[in-house]
Parts: C-alpha cells; structure tokens; sequence
C-alpha cells in the first residue's frame, strides 16, 4: 500500500507540480491570505475544471492528425493512455505540457487583472486542482479505493470511459462538466465502444 502512495507523490513530474504549489502557497502566506486573494484561487480551480473537460474532450480524442509529429504527442498525451490504461507512465500528464498550459492561462490572467499576487493566486488555484485531478485519476487506474460516494462514483465513471465509451464521463477530477455538457449518462444506455482503447481508429 505504501509503494501505491510513493508512486504517485515521487513521480518527477507530481513532485514538480507540489513543488509549483507549495511555493504558491508560501508567496501567498507571506504576502497575506486574503478573502479577495482566495476569490482568485477560487477562480483558478474553477478554470481548471472548465479546461480539464474541453481539453480532454476536444483535444486529447481530436481525430487523429496525418502529421506524424502531432499524431506522437497525441500517443503520448492520451492513445497510448487508452490502448494502456493502467501504465504509470502514461497515467500522468507530462510537464513539458502541463507547466507551459499553466504559463499561459496564467499569463492571461494577469492581462486581465494587472496584478501579479492575483496572478500567483490564480495560478495556485489552477495547480491545486490539477493536483487533484491527477490523484483522482491515478485512483481510478491503481488498486485503491476511494473512502467517499462521490470518489467510489468518479472510479467507476472514468473505467466506463475506458472500457464501456470513450466518447461518454469525461470528467475525471469532478462531474460538473459532464453534467453541464451532457456528456454523464447511464451507463446501461450507452452501447459498448468497439474504439475505447483504439481513439487512433475512432471516428
């Protein structure tokens, strides 16, 4: 059980987003926690669940590209993560792609409100639920179970989005989206996908 927990919180690229956090924390506390500075972070983890869905849905089961190029960091990013659901190390997303999201969004951010302590508190938001989204995904692919209806019901959903139809619960930190966007269905009426572990092949 101990290795399950050790797997995840020493992955190099985990370590490096709790790292991204705890120093956003840290700025934050020194600064002054805020009910203004937590409306930001609140921000943030709100973003993030908006981006987690779109870019899940839109981007990572995109059609597949001719480009040989782009065709490889779509594998990487999620095919291969589908044809292999349990690999460790496609379970995670790598930071070569995560942190340069984060730059961005951010940057965004900071043209919208000026403000570079806003900023870091966005950001902190944004790092913070992807963190989250990470371990509900790594408890959804590894032989733990969640203690909470809520996270028994998201373990569930995401296997039936790997093994029942990719094109259905694409949520995976939270359902909100799914619901939002109906995309959350009853499993027993959604028929079975002959492409849910080939998304090179689907469509």
């Amino acid at each position: 059980m101990k290795k399950l927990y050790t797997d995840f919180f020493l992955f190099f690229d985990i370590s490096v987003l709790i790292l991204c956090l705890v120093s956003g924390v840290v700025f934050l506390s020194v600064q002054g926690i805020t009910w203004w500075l937590l409306l930001h972070v609140s921000i943030g983890l709100i973003v993030f669940m908006f981006s987690e869905y779109f870019t899940h849905r839109f981007l990572f089961h995109l059609k597949a590209p001719k480009n040989p190029f782009f065709l490889n960091i779509l594998k990487r990013l999620h095919y291969d993560h589908h044809t292999n659901p349990n690999d460790l190390h496609l379970l995670f997303l790598p930071i070569w792609y995560s942190i340069p999201n984060f730059a961005i969004l951010s940057s965004i951010y900071y043209v919208g409100v000026g403000s570079f302590t806003s900023t870091i508190a966005f950001g902190t938001g944004l790092i913070a639920m992807l963190l989250a989204y990470e371990w509900k995904h790594y408890v959804a692919h590894r032989p733990l179970k969640p203690k909470t209806r809520l996270g028994k019901w998201l373990k569930k959903t995401h296997i039936l989005h790997h093994y029942k139809n990719e094109n259905y619960w694409f949520g995976v930190s939270n359902p909100f989206m799914d619901v939002l966007f109906g995309t959350l269905e009853s499993e027993k009426k959604v028929q079975t996908s002959e492409t849910a572990k080939n998304l090179e092949n689907s469509r």
